[in-house]
């Protein structure tokens, strides 16, 4: 029998956070085994007049692929699938691995061919600028014993957390949106921070589930070689199969100069994939109200309430700051008092202090009121 969150969830997922159209192509991947959802998807995509394709991935045959392809076998991969993606006008992608390290044993090697010449140019460059796209997690075993809680404690905070009020939401990002239009300089201060740069004319945007879901932050890009100071990041940050922790960044006109953390090689590695990987693409604002501590998933950290990412590599092209890379890196922050404060600064004035909003017209972008049913 079905869950009917499932059900809710597919039809949110192809009716509103992809706005699926009659006639419309959405190609819906799978990466795992987790079907129930993806039939669901289907269905619902077929209800609304789409032309639903599906592509189902198998973690490790797709590893041992990854690990086998040179250069120019990667390329041809790559090749094939981009022509699909540049065909499609829609894109959902469910990723439920059973075991968040089961890349693992690819070498660095091989995943830097496979972020280079199939990430980046598939979905970094095609997808994320030219479709409408939803990538989320599948509430599984694996997730659960990620967050440290049970299945059913997982699934229960997994769907308030996708299917918070977005609409509410949306009308609450506005005035931080006005606001960040009209901002040149943002400075950030807390333990092991202090770093600043320019959003001057770059767009932003107030992401209400219309993206990877769940939903629930402010986005735009720094100035390319604006950025200077340093950054300690306290959110774990997991990247190709590996978990790191205690990430420290220095920058200087831009260009991240000094990185450490419990892997500062591999790490490293990951910046010299390309020259813009040294450079940042975002930064954003997180406020989802349902979720206030990481777990160990970007998708769900990036919109923890009280945090930001500063996210190295590439800039999506709606607010664009001249960096393309093939790595982007969403490096998360937390500022919350638990996770020692911190300050948000726009145009030297103090916008967020230890996690909450204090500008009077942006308090309702604060957990409590966002999750007030009292309009």
């Amino acid at each position: 029998m079905e869950d009917p969150r499932i059900r809710k969830f597919a039809k949110f997922l192809i009716n509103s956070a992809v706005g699926l159209e009659k006639g419309e192509k959405i190609l819906i991947e799978l990466h795992g085994s987790e079907t129930g959802l993806m039939k669901a998807l289907v269905e619902e995509a077929y209800n609304a007049g789409g032309k639903p394709f599906i592509h189902i991935f198998d973690y490790k045959v797709e590893g041992a692929l990854i690990q086998g392809a040179d250069e120019e076998h990667m390329a041809e991969i790559a090749a094939y699938e981009l022509e699909r993606m540049k065909d499609m006008d829609a894109y959902i992608d469910i990723r439920a691995t059973t075991n968040i390290s089961m890349w693992h044993n690819v070498s660095d090697e091989a995943q830097g061919r496979y972020r280079k010449h199939y990430w980046g140019p598939i979905h970094l460059a095609q997808r994320c600028n030219h479709t409408k796209w939803s990538v989320l997690r599948y509430p599984n075993d694996a997730m659960a014993q990620l967050a440290g809680v049970s299945t059913e404690e997982y699934e229960d905070f997994y769907f308030k957390a996708c299917l918070v009020d977005y609409d509410k939401m949306g009308k609450a990002m506005k005035p931080l949106q006005d606001l960040m239009a009209k901002t040149d300089k943002v400075r950030i201060v807390a333990p092991g921070t202090d770093i600043s740069f320019s959003i001057k004319g770059i767009p932003s945007y107030g992401m209400h589930g219309n993206r990877n879901i769940p939903d629930g932050e402010i986005y735009t890009s720094p100035v390319k070689d604006s950025v200077n100071g340093y950054i300690t990041y306290n959110c774990p940050s997991p990247y190709d199969g590996f978990l790191f922790r205690d990430v420290y960044l220095e920058f200087k006109d831009g260009k991240i100069v000094k990185a450490t953390s419990n892997n500062t090689d591999y790490m490293n590695e990951i910046f010299d994939i390309d020259e813009g990987a040294r450079y940042i693409g975002e930064f954003a604002i997180g406020v989802n109200p349902v979720i206030n501590k990481p777990i160990g998933d970007i998708l769900f950290d990036e919109k923890i309430a009280g945090s930001f990412h500063l996210t190295p590599g590439n800039s999506y092209e709606n607010a664009y700051n001249g960096n393309t890379s093939a790595v982007h890196w969403d490096l998360i922050q937390i500022q919350t008092p638990e996770f020692g404060g911190g300050e948000m600064y726009f145009d030297d004035v103090l916008i967020r202090k230890d996690g909450l909003f204090v500008l009077d017209e942006l308090k309702c972008l604060n957990p409590e009121n966002l999750l007030s049913e009292e309009e």
